[in-house]
């Protein structure tokens, strides 16, 4: 199988209902961790993770301690606890009401506590989940795509952090955006955030942005971009940012976003797909890190498997 092959093809449009489904239950299921877990810098608390299945939430401290998965090769939510039990449900045609109601009732057999929040953040319209009757579809195939989609990313993007010795996020997906990023700080504080999110409060985007950051990530679609992206942006964003050269030649500043983004189909049959995709992480964070006078020594060498760090 060659490089290309292995990153499947997942354009948004022929299942962009899906897609939005799939964004609410993943809504549905962050909150319930939000609800649950106490606060860390930046809500790192509340994210997702690709595992070789699909998303977890990781163990959550509620009840005897809960673990909620997509799997989205499956196509089940799967719920389980620390005693043994496991309770869960089929991901299929359903309403997002529906899909609320089965999700409380399986955190209730484990003997967690089913509070959270039950409006969607970050999104223009905020129906209250219960009241969000419509059925939405379900396309297994473009799910599992996309999750294969993930599992090549979410590698890339783990490679990538390891070629900074500074404070950097996990590789994580933020389900009120529905992206999956991985972000470096400089270390110094960052003017105050403007807020203004749909639908999202002010002081957690104010928090999120408390410090100086280069940030990349992954869109499915959606919103003004109508096709899987790469982005890569800078906070606050250094005068001359958008006419940095990057790589590779797909890439291109947004204007409107404010970011540079790097379609997903140009990686995907890019010769090699990996480097690809490194070479706009890599040129991007050095087009920010550059304006804005990051220390150099907060770089380094991509981690080798098996090599540790040579201190000094």
């Amino acid at each position: 199988m060659t490089d290309s092959q292995e990153w499947p093809a997942i354009p948004f449009e022929p299942w962009m209902d899906t897609c939005s489904a799939l964004h609410l239950y993943t809504q549905i299921v962050g909150k319930y961790r939000l609800a649950h877990t106490p606060w860390v810098n930046h809500s790192w608390h509340a994210t997702l993770y690709v595992n070789a299945d699909g998303l977890t939430t990781g163990l959550i401290p509620d009840g005897p301690g809960v673990t909620i998965q997509f799997d989205l090769q499956r196509q089940r939510l799967v719920a389980s606890c620390a005693t043994g039990t496991t309770s869960g449900f089929a991901l299929e045609p359903m309403s997002v009401a529906e899909f609320d109601l089965r999700f409380k009732e399986a955190i209730a057999t484990l003997g967690g506590s089913p509070n959270y929040h039950g409006r969607p953040n970050e999104l223009a319209e905020a129906t209250p989940f219960a009241n969000d009757v419509a059925e939405r579809p379900w396309d297994a195939d473009a799910v599992s795509r996309f999750h294969r989609a993930l599992v090549q990313i979410d590698g890339v993007f783990n490679e990538f952090r390891t070629g900074f010795l500074g404070k950097v996020s996990p590789v994580h997906l933020f389900w009120g955006s529905f992206d999956l990023a991985a972000t470096r700080f400089s270390g110094r504080s960052a003017p105050l955030h403007p807020g203004g999110i749909p639908n999202l409060p002010d002081p957690i985007t104010q928090e999120a942005y408390s410090h100086e950051v280069s940030s990349a990530g992954f869109w499915p679609g959606g919103g003004d971009i109508k096709e899987p992206c790469f982005y890569s942006y800078a906070y606050p964003t250094p005068d001359g940012f958008s006419e940095q050269p990057v790589k590779p030649e797909a890439a291109r500043f947004d204007e409107k976003l404010g970011e540079f983004v790097l379609p997903y189909e140009a990686v995907r049959l890019a010769p090699h797909p990996r480097a690809a995709l490194l070479e706009f992480l890599q040129s991007t964070y050095d087009a920010a890190a550059g304006l804005a006078g990051w220390e150099e020594n907060l770089s380094c060498a991509i981690g080798q498997k098996g090599v540790p760090r040579i201190v000094g």
